[in-house]
């Protein structure tokens, strides 16, 4: 009762932050916050009355289900529209931010506002961005007009013949029509944009709305920025509180509550230091691939679990990622690693466990997990008969690894799986699996009260995915 009284606190805490964080952006940022909050609605009301005994039935909660769904949909709806008209506005404003110099040209050549000569059109067919009517105040600063057209002239029909321009807040879009492979079209558009203008724009060759290539420019201030301070003392604090976790987790499999016997800390270590090993490794393997290529990673930010010692962590990058196989590489290298010291750890603890190890499972425990359960038949062989199991502390130590790497290969948003699955399928596929693998766990939490907790941790911080790589075309291969 408590814990699902504290998993009820932290969601209501983490609506009434995003709330904070939604305001500043109006209308769009509280329909935006609106759904999120009515997605967590029924599971809230659900486990509120819970906690107050009384128990919806499954007709219940499936009424709730819909209802939520039929809300988020409608919120989606006009979300969408109010985020076309916000973005039509912002596309005026920058077209006329960008072309305020030609206009002024213009007119102190005696043409009317308004009017121009049809001999400025691009003989091939391209369109030009068209002025239209100042605004005030803009919240960005648009490409100058002579950037802009410096950045038009490295297009060519050896790698993208470029159709249109559409200037949109700080950056622009280009479409057209790819005519060499997106790798080497890439290679090709970027070292004549930095010849032309250094290092002060980025070029990502991307899928349009349309499915269709579109190259879009940014200024290098868009860039991932590095840590803050604050950010690496927030780090480091989650940290040491997984530590803590990871104690009591040590304290919990062994029958007691370390918080209230902080002396037995030395009875509760070995399990805590094979949590933060297995923690460590997966972190390993992260930064092994993306020193690799030369890729920046933030401080892990790790996510403390009494149950587990820690849910895993966060890690956010802080470079560009050239294509997908990188991204893909980076993102695997964590839970493969983590991955296999765990089952290490597990099969070790198996081929060392005797009569009177010092845990004592359920044979029941070996039923709930195909990978363990066969491992220990194999292992352990007649052993499994009996109703109690000694095993060695390892065992469970390779089996809390493997469920923390279980968790962070979920695919969803920017947790290790939604980034694999995101290289792999693109960005599509990605965003279904996220809100397929959200409901998955929404239905799981009716058994399971700390699914909920995994599931507002998606939808507020980790739901969003990955900004595109420069050539995000491009697939891995097949290895």
């Amino acid at each position: 009762m408590m814990i699902t009284l504290l998993i009820l606190l932290a969601a209501v805490g983490i609506l009434v932050w995003g709330f904070v964080r939604a305001r500043p952006y109006g209308r769009l940022g509280l329909l935006a916050w609106l759904q999120s909050v009515i997605l967590m609605v029924p599971w809230l009301l659900f486990f509120g009355l819970f906690a107050m005994g009384v128990y919806l039935n499954l007709a219940g909660v499936l009424i709730l289900v819909v209802l939520s769904t039929g809300g988020y949909i409608w919120l989606g709806r006009q979300l969408r529209t109010l985020g076309g008209h916000a973005q039509m506005a912002q596309q005026k404003l920058a077209m006329n931010q960008t072309l305020s110099p030609t206009n002024e040209a213009m007119a102190e050549s005696g043409v009317p506002e308004g009017q121009t000569d049809q001999s400025q059109s691009d003989s091939s067919g391209v369109q030009p961005a068209k002025p239209v009517a100042p605004t005030d105040k803009p919240a960005f600063t648009p490409i100058p007009a002579e950037d802009l057209t410096t950045i038009e002239g490295i297009f060519g029909i050896d790698t993208f013949f470029r159709t249109e321009t559409t200037a949109y807040q700080s950056g622009a879009f280009f479409r057209g029509n790819l005519r060499g492979q997106p790798a080497e079209t890439v290679e090709q558009l970027t070292a004549r944009l930095e010849d032309r203008l250094g290092e002060r724009y980025r070029l990502f060759l991307i899928e349009g709305p349309e499915r269709k290539p579109v190259v879009v420019v940014l200024p290098s201030s868009d860039d991932p920025q590095l840590a803050t301070t604050p950010q690496k003392v927030l780090a480091g604090v989650l940290a040491i509180a997984t530590v803590i976790t990871s104690l009591e987790t040590g304290g919990i499999l062994q029958g007691f509550d370390f918080f209230q016997n902080f002396g037995r800390w030395g009875d509760a270590l070995p399990v805590a230091l094979g949590v933060v090993a297995v923690l460590t490794a997966h972190e390993l393997g992260h930064r092994w691939q993306a020193q690799r290529h030369q890729i920046k990673l933030s401080w892990p930010f790790f996510f403390p679990a009494l149950q587990l010692g820690s849910f895993g962590a966060f890690t956010r990058f802080e470079s560009l990622l050239p294509n997908r196989s990188v991204l893909f590489d980076v993102a695997f290298a964590g839970p493969a690693m983590g991955g296999l010291v765990s089952l290490v750890l597990l099969l070790l603890g198996l081929v060392i466990s005797h009569p009177g190890s010092y845990f004592q499972i359920p044979a029941e425990f070996f039923q709930g997990s195909v990978l363990v359960g066969s491992l220990a038949r194999i292992v352990l062989g007649n052993a499994l008969q009996a109703d109690i199991v000694d095993v060695h502390p390892l065992t469970i130590i390779g089996w809390l690894g493997l469920v923390i790497t279980a968790l962070n290969i979920m695919p969803a948003g920017q947790l290790d799986g939604g980034r694999i699955v995101q290289a792999i399928y693109g960005r599509r596929v990605a965003s279904r699996a996220t809100i397929v693998t959200l409901i998955l766990l929404a239905l799981v939490s009716l058994v399971n009260p700390l699914a909920l907790y995994w599931a507002a941790l998606i939808l507020f911080l980790q739901r969003g995915l990955e900004r595109p790589c420069l050539d995000d075309l491009s697939e891995p291969d097949d290895a």
